[in-house]
């Protein structure tokens, strides 16, 4: 928002002879006259500083137009924080949404992984309860690679620890009691065949 002070170039605590200094620097510098080739912007530059020199000149009007300046700046900054609020509460119920949608979408890819299907049907369910694309490559393969350490952790634990580790009976293992006479020859003889 530009103020009559910008428009000069001076600060809003400027004084009368601060004001009229640049009021001369600025109408030399955007006189018609000297801005060939510009002359309309020249000349409506010109008026916008005559303008404002006329209210900051006079002490009444410059005092009023401060107060109506003030309450307009605190109006505006008003305005623009319930802008604001508005905009973040906006943006809290779009986050609220799209985290419900995610959600349901990662329920219903569950169910379908539960029930045995694979990723690329995942994908297809997904997409067509409409679930953007890359979302719903992100879910499948997320509830696939789920299903897949689920099943893998089931497998391990379904497995009894004596059954992952069984030894072959020697008895019935030719290599295995051909193996222990091997160890048992060598070590009572010392000789290799």
């Amino acid at each position: 928002m530009t103020t009559i002070y910008a428009t000069l170039g001076v600060q809003p605590d400027a004084t009368l002879d601060e004001i009229k200094r640049a009021y001369r620097r600025a109408t030399m510098k955007w006189h018609p006259d000297r801005n060939l080739g510009r002359e309309a912007e020249a000349y409506a530059a010109f008026q916008e500083i005559r303008e404002a020199y006329a209210i900051l000149s006079d002490a009444e009007q410059r005092r009023v137009y401060d107060e109506v300046f003030a309450q307009e700046m605190q109006r505006w900054q008003a305005e623009r924080d319930a802008q604001e609020a508005q905009e973040r509460e906006v943006q809290r119920e779009r986050e609220r949404l799209a985290q419900e949608h995610y959600e349901k979408m990662v329920a219903i890819a569950m169910r379908f992984a539960d029930d045995g299907h694979n990723r690329d049907v995942l994908f297809g369910v997904l997409l067509g309860r409409d679930c953007d694309a890359e979302l719903a490559a992100r879910i499948a393969d997320s509830v696939w690679a789920l299903q897949e350490a689920r099943r893998d952790n089931v497998a391990a634990t379904d497995t009894p620890d004596s059954e992952a580790t069984v030894q072959p009976d020697e008895a019935t293992s030719p290599q295995r009691h051909s193996s222990a006479f091997e160890t048992f020859w060598q070590g009572l003889f010392g000789l290799r065949q």
